[in-house]
């Protein structure tokens, strides 16, 4: 109940942040490029709406962090707004290097305007994202807007060195469990842990506490990666809406098949065989779990899991807005297995 509270009263305002930042770039001789950033966020275009925009749980992230450490949401907002266009920068990006046709049931970027402007796209956001926050000099003060907009750089840093990981995995065929750790460390918890740790920064607090939002933030990004990857293979495809069988038949190098590869058994030869068909897919995923895939991964997205809610206990958070970050975490990390 607090959750969707601070959901009804701080989503109008992410929103219009957002639509305030993307604006700035909006002049008459560059509209197809102001178009194109709006059709991605989910505000224009065919199939424009919810759906389209996405959840925004990092923007909500930062706000709940910030009121629960003791800081006005408000003045977060800077911060809400600039991780979520990293985030949409990022996803424009992958969808090209993915060669991925559709984002939330609609054609990509990509797909409508070309690769090369595209790319252009996701670069607008990628130089808006860093505009943004440097709006915390008015809302905080110009040393907090400072450190937060080193902190956004550091992370962007992370998240490419993540996703060249990503890429460069897809021709390895010698890689370890433990090589996929930095991959996911960069793809999904350097961002996650920024959330939190800017929504801290804003409230400044304590470097202690500081430390414990960023420590969550970044576990909780991990845990939801390894409980996706579950997800991926033995998830009812009912409830997440992602077929089990994408997984395997596009030779994803998830946690558990890295698991299974370690192991070196029957999954593992048939796995460097070749690609795997839709209709094998039960049988491999079968084979899979007999050789403590499916456990093994359980395990690490509830070790993961405990680790992030400790953070979040450690940090203390207060009010309305601490009892929603707990919520909000409860609903990413509780996903039906």
């Amino acid at each position: 109940m607090a959750l969707q509270n601070f959901i009804d009263q701080c989503l109008p305002a992410i929103e219009s942040e957002l639509q305030q930042v993307v604006k700035t770039a909006r002049e008459p001789h560059y509209q197809g490029l102001h178009e194109m950033t709006t059709y991605h966020m989910g505000w224009e275009g065919e199939g424009a709406g919810p759906k389209a925009r996405g959840k925004r749980v990092r923007p909500l992230l930062v706000l709940l962090s910030t009121a629960s450490a003791g800081g006005e949401w408000v003045n977060a907002l800077p911060a809400a707004a600039a991780v979520e266009l990293v985030h949409n920068f990022s996803l424009i990006h992958d969808d090209i290097e993915d060669n991925s046709p559709l984002r939330r049931g609609r054609p990509t970027v990509w797909k409508i305007w070309g690769l090369a402007q595209a790319i252009n796209a996701g670069d607008t956001m990628f130089t808006l994202a860093h505009l943004a926050v440097m709006g915390l000099k008015k809302t905080t003060s110009p040393i907090i807007a400072l450190q937060a907009t080193h902190l956004l750089q550091q992370t962007c840093l992370h998240l490419t060195q993540g996703q060249y990981l990503d890429i460069a995995y897809e021709e390895k065929t010698d890689l370890a469990i433990e090589d996929y750790w930095p991959m996911v460390a960069g793809k999904t918890g350097a961002l996650l842990a920024a959330c939190t740790e800017l929504g801290a920064l804003v409230a400044d607090v304590d470097n202690e506490t500081r430390n414990f939002y960023r420590n969550f933030g970044r576990d909780l990004g991990l845990a939801f990666q390894a409980l996706d990857d579950y997800l991926g293979i033995w998830g009812n495809t009912d409830l997440t809406g992602k077929s089990v069988a994408s997984d395997l038949v596009e030779g994803k190098k998830t946690l558990p098949v890295l698991y299974g590869l370690e192991k070196n058994g029957a999954f593992a030869k048939r796995w460097r065989q070749g690609p795997v068909t839709q209709g094998e897919v039960p049988e491999i995923a079968k084979q899979l779990e007999a050789e403590g895939g499916r456990a093994f991964t359980q395990d690490e997205a509830e070790r993961l899991t405990s680790s992030a809610l400790q953070s979040l206990e450690d940090a203390d958070p207060q009010g309305d807005a601490g009892q929603a970050l707990a919520e909000l975490a409860n609903q990413l990390l509780k996903r039906d297995v």
